[in-house]
């Protein structure tokens, strides 16, 4: 799989992740050129649509909605900046 370079953002919510979930492996791709003219793409490629991939072991013993739930509030702040999508892939 060609992993795309990291955007400041990504490389803003990765150290995000890192520090508030402590994770065992964490990525984040930043997809958004892939979704031009998609609803919330920002016209750049850039800073709109990401890939999380994430392992945990704060997510043990927790269901797959509160796993990804931890994400999105680790994360709540760069949505309210206007990140349009986010996919999570729990490892």
């Amino acid at each position: 799989m060609n992993e795309l370079p990291l955007t400041d953002l990504a490389q803003r919510m990765h150290h995000t992740l890192t520090t508030r979930l402590d994770p065992s492996h964490v990525e984040v791709l930043d997809e958004s050129a892939a979704h031009a003219g998609h609803v919330g793409a920002n016209g750049t490629g850039f800073g709109t649509h990401f890939r999380v991939r994430i392992s945990s072991p704060l997510f043990a013993g927790k269901s797959r909605v509160a796993r990804h739930r931890l994400v999105y509030d680790a994360l709540q702040e760069f949505i309210d900046q206007g990140v349009h999508a986010l996919a999570i892939e729990v490892l």
